[in-house]
């Protein structure tokens, strides 16, 4: 599955990203099996994944704030009767957006975001980063930005197996909602390496921010369970630090699915069965997703926002909208 080719003159989707998005992980628009629709009357792009029923779009419209309506009601009706809309990881200021076209819309987790301004690693919040970042050092893990285009492939290929295998025989690799290290973002992504006794251990990716809060979004990770206690901690620190000193506004650290739920962001055009079913995998579904140790990784960093994001199926929740969903997140 490509991306959508584009018709001669249409801007590239990252220059629509760039112009137009204001959202923390917009730059997962680009992965290399999203397709895109870009507006015939408005300006502006609308991210996707195809279905023969049900379509996954990600994200509101990328688009200036008095196009977003006619833009997605130009890709609804692309759509016809017969194919479906469920688009995911809105934030709470695109809510009316799809209510207003009759979506349900219910809160599907929580992301954060650290103003690194104000951030600090001093005081009881940053204690248990402080300790592990100690220790990694004590390990004698080092910290390197990978240069541009020099990337240890099969060096990373390594970790990424290795982090499935630890993960479980049946764990897979999440998509669409996380990045990747290849595909058109690649020349604009930044990758952060851990070394422990001349080998690489683990890599955090970073990709740009636009938009009110720019800066980084904290996005793709991966450990080898060789690596020391700490490693990763390390690794974001020495990121966050080189982000701070270069004059970025914030370090997003993603969406963790059914962190955060809470009855005070469900709009009122939420479905009451699905709210159940979400806040039951979120106490008892780490088997689906961790989402308990990603809060508590992102939470220890002491977070200055916290904002719910959302997913809106068009009229109603559908069992095949769910599977759908859950089939393009990889998350079945």
């Amino acid at each position: 599955m490509t991306a959508a080719v584009r018709a001669p003159g249409t801007p590239d989707a990252i220059d629509v990203l760039r112009a137009h998005a204001d959202h923390p992980s917009a730059f997962l628009a680009v992965n290399s099996d999203t397709r895109h629709h870009h507006g015939r009357r408005s300006p502006g792009l609308v991210a996707y994944l195809p279905g023969r029923r049900h379509v996954v779009q990600f994200a509101a419209p990328f688009a200036p704030g008095e196009a977003r309506g006619p833009l997605l009601d130009e890709y609804l009706a692309t759509l016809g009767g017969r194919r479906r809309l469920t688009a995911v990881q809105l934030r709470a200021q695109d809510v009316g957006l799809y209510a207003e076209r009759g979506f349900t819309v219910n809160q599907i987790g929580s992301s954060y975001g650290i103003d690194l301004e104000r951030f600090t690693l001093r005081g009881k919040a940053l204690a248990k980063v402080r300790q592990n970042v100690s220790r990694a050092r004590r390990e004698g893990v080092t910290v390197t930005e990978a240069p541009a285009g020099s990337l240890d492939e099969q060096a990373l290929d390594r970790i990424d197996r290795d982090w499935l295998r630890a993960k479980g025989r049946h764990v897979k690799q999440l998509t669409f909602l996380v990045g990747e290290r290849g595909g058109p973002g690649r020349p604009l992504r930044r990758t952060f390496l851990a070394r422990h006794r001349g080998a690489i251990v683990a890599y955090i990716t970073y990709s740009p921010v636009w938009g009110e809060r720019s800066g980084w979004l904290y996005d793709l990770t991966r450990r080898s369970p060789q690596a020391p206690t700490g490693t990763v901690e390390l690794v974001n620190l020495t990121a966050l630090n080189r982000f701070a000193e270069e004059g970025a506004g914030w370090l997003h650290l993603g969406l963790t699915p059914f962190a955060g739920l809470a009855d005070a962001h469900e709009p009122s055009c939420a479905s009451a069965s699905l709210t159940r079913a979400l806040r039951l995998v979120a106490r008892h579904g780490s088997a689906v997703y961790p989402a308990r140790t990603q809060e508590a990784f992102k939470l220890k960093w002491d977070p200055h926002t916290i904002e719910p994001e959302y997913a809106a199926f068009q009229d109603r929740v559908r069992p095949g909208a769910v599977w759908r969903l859950l089939r393009a997140t990889g998350a079945l």
